[in-house]
């Protein structure tokens, strides 16, 4: 995996958006991308929404664990993604290298109080919002392509 493009995610809990994200760029793309994912403050869990959203996908989470962006100062990172506000304004360790890094704003799936069905729905339609991202971002030529045109894509990106 030495050629692999290695990408975070990042969410302050690292329980839910960052585990999904992680889990499916590694089911899309596994010998292209390396995919972590952290947080500033780690829950400790994965949220059993990501799970469960995940599994209806036909993503597996298999060894994944809410974990602290501290684990990763000392990774070769070529790109940091946030996922959650909060994460996006927090003080992020400094990477080596100086990663590429972009903000990807999806709603919490947990954060939804109108019981578990519509929980779920929401967490299905983040998880298939995420892939639309990823997919796209596997789809970008990172060899080629000058970086400044690259973060220009990453960052449209937001906007799906």
């Amino acid at each position: 995996m030495s050629n692999s493009i290695k990408v975070m995610f990042l969410c302050t809990g690292n329980c839910c958006r960052s585990q999904m994200a992680e889990a499916l760029l590694r089911h899309l793309a596994p010998d292209a991308f390396e995919s972590f994912s952290a947080g500033s403050r780690p829950a400790g869990y994965i949220h059993p929404l990501a799970l469960a959203a995940m599994e209806q996908m036909g993503v597996s989470t298999e060894g994944q664990r809410s974990k602290s962006w501290e684990e990763f100062v000392n990774v070769d990172l070529d790109l940091v993604v946030t996922v959650c506000n909060h994460a996006a304004k927090e003080v992020c360790p400094i990477w080596p290298d100086a990663p590429m890094t972009v903000h990807w704003p999806v709603m919490d799936p947990s954060g939804v109080d109108d019981g578990e069905a519509e929980r779920l729905r929401c967490a299905v339609m983040v998880a298939k919002r995420l892939k639309m991202k990823i997919e796209e971002m596997i789809a970008m030529d990172f060899a080629a392509l000058p970086r400044e045109e690259l973060q220009s894509r990453l960052d449209a990106l937001a906007e799906y």
